[in-house]
């Protein structure tokens, strides 16, 4: 029976001190991607699966999507047996970018 080292079980997210406003606007411009951040702004963590659902996404695309935002500092992912629970990185996105978070969730102005 082989067991995992906690290490291989880590989720790599980049600390705050790291995060790059380039790097999390370049994740922010498919609009699959900030349709994610907008889902997670009400601050309740949600499976993988739920989002995909939600946003009607096949599993594979959504993980590249959900991949893609954990990379750039957007949101944490925690492990849930096979499932991660997604949630916003509301606060540290704060802390590094003041106002940030509240820019990108706004609701469009009508034109």
């Amino acid at each position: 029976m082989t067991t995992r080292t906690p290490s291989l079980e880590k989720i790599p997210h980049p600390d705050v001190a790291a995060l790059d406003l380039a790097t999390i606007m370049r994740a922010l411009g498919d609009p699959v991607r900030l349709e994610i951040v907008r889902l997670l702004a009400d601050g309740q963590a949600r499976l993988c699966g739920e989002i995909y659902a939600t946003l009607g996404l096949p599993n594979s695309t959504g993980s590249y999507h959900l991949r893609t935002t954990r990379e750039a500092g957007l949101t944490r992912h925690r492990p849930a047996g096979p499932q991660r629970y997604v949630s916003l990185r509301r606060e540290d996105l704060e802390e590094r970018f003041p106002g940030l978070v509240d820019v990108l969730t706004r609701e469009p102005a009508a034109r």
